[in-house]
């Protein structure tokens, strides 16, 4: 099957506009959809339950009568569990253990330290009380999405963890509920879209109000997770998956050619960019793409997001290549080069940098360890994967000795003063010790 994918030089006198035409992307920029959104956050936040069944009868063709029907507690799940294949539940078994040991270095722990005066400074570190993870149920089934948002919160120590997913005409997928069992859900409610993002931001009678809610979605997902944020706490606005590979031209085409395929397949919006200094590679490569997309189960959706999204980019020299490559501050970006240990500190931002030619991105997405919950759409610039970090909180801890209150004092009464705040400036007065 012919491609065609975009193809464009450093050395092109357009180049920097062609790649900031490529890189342009807006997640949540739908008018009609922001007013649906609205619309479903603020019947849910008004009706509850009643507002979550008319709207999950609707849009996931149901036939939901009473809340109690949305939710399968506990036991449920491990039912689902010895109900898939051993082989599988085993993996997911294997991926959750591998998952939780990378997070457990992630673990913060509280800290104090005591000046000369007697004064203690430090920070507490606690978990959330409850969390809400939304694993999508449309298009494609996720497990792997339920270890990759359960598993930190687990190791962070959250209280209770509540899962969100959609079940498209009362469809239940037994291997995502094995999953939600194996990392540790308390219990799952089957619904979705922005109406199951506003019963966890809100509370109705059957789901509780959660302290943060994190996984991906779609567009509509994504507009209820802006709505709400502030109300509740939101890991991020996630865009559409992305790779980017950057080649020496002395890796095997074919291996290239599916590693970007496997980020195209996601769904067309999705994107996939080589980087190479050899422009007989980046052919090479597309040769390999065009003689191995038809035996692609989803060869549309990879022909589509390719042709839309995708580029073919040579550049001149290495320097030039980690340049973009900061650009660019994609998702998943492949080292495919010789000792890339030596191009690692030039990288400034990524989501998951993968070293080396045997370490594709789709062993990061289900087993290696690291979170594959990444920034996209360059927000890797100012953003991190997800992580324990992401569920626990840190708390100032200040006590003062009369003696340090009473210097400190010294320090806070002018600056207040300044400020022409007379109580706080008497409020630390008043603790100075006369002499």
């Amino acid at each position: 099957m012919q491609l065609n994918i975009r193809e464009f030089s450093s050395k092109d006198a357009s180049f920097k506009s062609e790649l900031k035409e490529l890189l342009s992307w807006e997640s949540v920029s739908d008018v009609a959809v922001q007013k649906s959104v609205e619309e479903i956050v603020n019947r849910v936040r008004v009706d509850g339950d009643v507002a979550l069944m008319e709207l999950t009868n609707k849009f996931d063709r149901r036939s939901v009568n009473t809340a109690s029907e949305l939710v399968i507690e506990a036991d449920e799940l491990a039912q689902a569990a010895k109900r898939i294949d051993p082989a599988l539940l085993s993996s997911l078994q294997k991926a959750a253990n591998r998952v939780k040991i990378y997070h457990e270095r992630q673990k913060q722990t509280s800290w104090q330290y005591e000046e000369a005066d007697g004064t203690i400074l430090g920070q507490q570190i606690t978990p959330l009380d409850r969390v809400g993870v939304y694993v999508p149920g449309g298009k494609a089934a996720y497990p792997s999405s339920v270890l990759m948002n359960v598993m930190p919160a687990k190791v962070a120590g959250v209280g209770e963890i509540v899962m969100v997913v959609p079940t498209p005409d009362g469809f239940v997928n037994d291997i995502v509920l094995a999953a939600a069992h194996v990392a540790g859900v308390d219990r799952v409610i089957t619904v979705g879209g922005a109406q199951a993002v506003a019963a966890l931001a809100y509370g109705t009678e059957t789901v509780p109000k959660v302290d943060k809610i994190v996984g991906p979605g779609n567009i509509y997902v994504a507009s209820a997770k802006r709505l709400v944020f502030g109300a509740v706490g939101i890991d991020m606005i996630a865009g559409p998956s992305e790779i980017l590979v950057v080649s020496d031209g002395l890796s095997n085409p074919d291996w290239i050619a599916m590693d970007l395929f496997s980020q195209a397949e996601h769904d067309e919006d999705a994107q996939s960019i080589l980087i190479s200094t050899d422009l007989g590679f980046i052919q090479k490569v597309k040769a390999s793409m065009e003689r191995l997309i038809d035996d692609m189960s989803r060869k549309d959706i990879i022909k589509t997001s390719l042709e839309g999204r995708g580029a073919l980019i040579h550049v001149a020299s290495r320097e030039e290549a980690v340049e973009v490559a900061n650009i660019v501050a994609a998702e998943h970006l492949e080292l495919a080069v010789e000792n890339p240990e030596e191009w690692l500190p030039e990288i400034r931002h990524a989501g998951a940098i993968f070293m080396g030619r045997f370490t594709p991105e789709a062993l990061g997405d289900y087993c290696a360890g690291p979170n594959h919950v990444l920034p996209t759409s360059g927000t890797a610039r100012f953003s991190s994967p997800l992580g324990v970090y992401d569920f626990q909180k840190r708390s100032s801890i200040i006590h003062c000795s009369h003696e340090g209150a009473s210097e400190l004092a010294k320090i806070a009464s002018p600056l207040a003063r300044g400020e022409s705040l007379e109580a706080h400036a008497l409020s630390a007065e008043f603790r100075i010790i006369d002499k």
